[in-house]
């Protein structure tokens, strides 16, 4: 087993090297930095995989009688070093890939002020790293710091699907079940959605169905306005009974269902999904989330209610929202066309259509500088590093 040294004036001169040298599969075993650069300690790919196997057993045993180590044997001192081995090296490789990671972002930061200011500017928002990285690896160069950040605030905004006309929704029609977690605002929105219908094509043309049949005063929540706008609201409480309140409202031009609100890790998510998708007709779901949320909360939530796909998303509580970037993340990243923007209880004043120009710009208008969680340029690479293992690619195209 031969082990090679290389020492560069960088992790990326240095890694080049091992690649020129080792080949692109080379195992690197070790880095750390040294007087006048970097040293990384690498090997061939091939002369690792006999360590990390474990040694073939004997065709036969000495006597001759094909004899092989009994079921439930424990195994050799020999093959438990191998398996010590294999995991340590795998341990030690992650490690090095994330510590280049860091080292590569913390050249980024020192080497290139005008990338360091859109990278601090992005995460203070609540943009997550994996966005703003993808975002920056695009962003032109000889750009000033003002022409950076603007141009990643109109990547951002070109990448942002909005719902441009209620015409979409009022007048097309159909039907749509709003979804989310407790406390999200999905009775209020819904309140909000039916109230604007009713201002252009009039009460006897909205169905309203509610399958919140469990929480205390949640029918009588949506029943109390729909008794204000003059339409009655029918309860369905499982697949079958919704199916049936569908057919009976078939010939209604817009059908609002206001669903039960439940933790995205709760197991019947996957049910009401299941209950909405075979109730014999065709229902699009408007995810609603939370712009107070942070990110990895959001992200949660859609990745429980995304089966079967979603028509869109709503997003709620824009006004008590201090870095609203991390709702807007999880739209572009998955691309979720926004249909409206709520900002307040206010039935129906406080539902918005959206602008992507007005959302990313609102985004970015409530940074604090002094916040605490708001990256200093020390901690840019280490946020950056972490990310680097689980990031999550996005496909973000600006033209």
């Amino acid at each position: 087993m031969k082990v090679s040294r290389f020492i560069a004036k960088t992790s990326r001169e240095a890694l080049r090297q091992v690649k020129e040298a080792l080949g692109p599969d080379a195992v690197v075993l070790s880095n750390r930095a040294v007087e006048g650069g970097v040293e990384i300690m690498a090997m061939r790919s091939e002369e690792i995989a006999p360590l990390t196997q474990p040694p073939e057993a004997p065709a036969s045993s000495p006597a001759g009688g094909g004899a092989t180590a009994p079921l439930g044997a424990k195994p050799s001192g020999a093959e438990e070093l191998m398996r010590r081995l294999t995991a340590e090296i795998q341990t030690l490789r992650g490690i090095v890939e994330d510590q280049l990671a860091g080292l590569a972002w913390s050249g980024v930061v020192q080497q290139d002020p005008v990338k360091a200011a859109a990278l601090r500017e992005m995460l203070a928002a609540g943009f997550s790293p994996s966005l703003s990285k993808l975002l920056l690896e695009r962003l032109p160069k000889n750009y000033s710091r003002e022409q950076a950040i603007a141009w990643m605030r109109a990547a951002l905004a070109h990448n942002l699907a909005v719902l441009a006309d209620e015409v979409e929704v009022l007048d097309r029609g159909g039907v749509y079940a709003l979804m989310g977690p407790t406390g999200v605002g999905k009775t209020t929105t819904t309140a909000k959605l039916a109230a604007r219908f009713v201002v252009r094509h009039g009460a006897q043309k909205l169905g309203l169905v509610t399958t919140d049949g469990y929480r205390i005063g949640g029918h009588d929540q949506l029943k109390l306005y729909g008794q204000i706008l003059g339409v009655q609201v029918y309860t369905a409480r499982d697949g079958e009974s919704l199916a049936r309140v569908l057919d009976y409202l078939q010939h209604k031009h817009l059908i609002l269902i206001d669903t039960v609100g439940m933790s995205q890790r709760d197991r019947l998510v996957a049910e009401q999904v299941a209950m909405l998708r075979g109730c014999g007709a065709e229902v699009r779901r408007l995810l609603l989330l939370n712009a107070t949320c942070h990110g990895d909360t959001l992200e949660d939530v859609y990745l429980a209610y995304r089966d079967g796909g979603l028509a869109g998303c709503v997003l709620t509580k824009l006004d008590e929202a201090i870095a609203a970037g991390a709702a807007l993340d999880v739209a572009i990243r998955h691309k979720l066309k926004v249909f409206y923007v709520s900002s307040g209880q206010r039935v129906p004043e406080d539902l918005h259509l959206p602008n992507a120009e007005t959302l990313v710009r609102r985004a970015f208008s409530g940074i604090a500088v002094r916040s605490p969680h708001a990256p200093g340029e020390t901690e840019l690479a280490a946020l950056m590093s972490l990310d680097a293992a689980r990031r999550a690619r996005a496909e973000v195209a600006y033209g």
